[in-house]
């Protein structure tokens, strides 16, 4: 029964990682910045999967990996760590983790809107019902109607959802781009190019925009530092390569459903660690956002 639906399996572990560790990386940034928590945390990452690979695979870096699976998978390390997850590190400070973690629900919409509008794929009157049934659950969180019931307006920080939203287009092409160049590669091994490119990627833009003095205050800080390890160990390490095996050994679209549930998960987290008060319209708008999610899936 667990061999038939391994694929499944992997993608609620990937869901049920990226809510752990999108409150860590959430209150790691709040303390020392985004930035800062992006590379270290690629570096811990790096460090988890390179042990892991050695007593795994005999070897502590991809030295078996092909040309194709280098370019492929360092283009979706360069827009899916890089680009993406520096526009959602940076909502994790701005608009917290749930909030952000539930504008990640648009990632399938996002992934299929993409293939539609270049590679010609086909979209039925479904899809686009699930595509308005999870941004209608988004915007029941996100928006509000002003006092004088005038209009609507956003109760969070509008940059915040701009930059989750970066994130979650970041993670959709990134996904593509995973899938086509990995193929039949292993999934960690995978992962670790992808870090690997993050790591050169981020290292630029530190020196570009001359931000490497704030490396040394945030590792100093022993709080962040922990918690920046434990969103490590669950995300770039266990997470990312839990997605990865997701979509190798079941559909994309199966795999991107069950990877979409972190806006529900994350809600007894922010309940129990952040002590957050989560009103039934937001949990309503979260279960709506992943409804439309698998709708878009049928």
């Amino acid at each position: 029964m667990f061999q038939s639906h391994i694929g499944e399996m992997a993608a609620l572990m990937t869901a049920i990682c990226w809510s752990f560790t999108s409150l860590s990386f959430e209150a790691a940034g709040k303390r020392v910045g985004s930035l800062p928590v992006n590379v270290i945390r690629l570096v811990r990452g790096f460090i988890f999967i390179s042990v892991f690979s050695f007593f795994s695979r005999g070897m502590i870096l991809p030295f078996d990996a092909s040309m194709h699976v280098w370019i492929w998978l360092s283009l979706s390390g360069l827009v899916g760590f890089v680009i993406g997850d520096l526009f959602l590190f940076q909502a994790f400070v701005e608009a917290g983790a749930r909030v952000s973690m539930l504008m990640m629900s648009l990632v399938p919409p996002i992934t299929a809107l993409i293939g539609w509008l270049i590679l010609d794929e086909t979209l039925t009157l479904l899809d686009f019902f699930a595509m308005l049934v999870t941004i209608c659950g988004v915007a029941l969180v996100v928006l509000e109607r002003n006092s004088d019931k005038s209009g609507v307006t956003f109760n969070r920080s509008l940059r915040g959802i701009l930059f989750a939203f970066g994130g979650a287009v970041g993670q959709a092409v990134g996904l593509i781009l995973s899938k086509y160049g990995m193929g039949d590669y292993n999934a960690f091994a995978a992962t670790q190019i992808r870090i690997i490119t993050g790591i050169i990627g981020f290292m630029l833009i530190f020196i570009i925009f001359r931000r490497t003095k704030t490396l040394i205050p945030a590792i100093k800080n022993r709080t962040a530092m922990k918690l920046t390890t434990l969103g490590a160990f669950f995300g770039p390490f266990l997470g990312v390569s839990f997605s990865l095996f997701a979509v190798q050994h079941t559909e994309s679209g199966i795999a991107s459903t069950i990877m979409a549930l972190p806006p529900i998960l994350i809600i007894p987290f922010a309940i129990l660690f952040l002590k957050e008060k989560i009103t039934k319209r937001e949990i309503l708008g979260a279960l709506i956002a992943v409804c439309g999610t698998a709708l878009f899936f049928i």
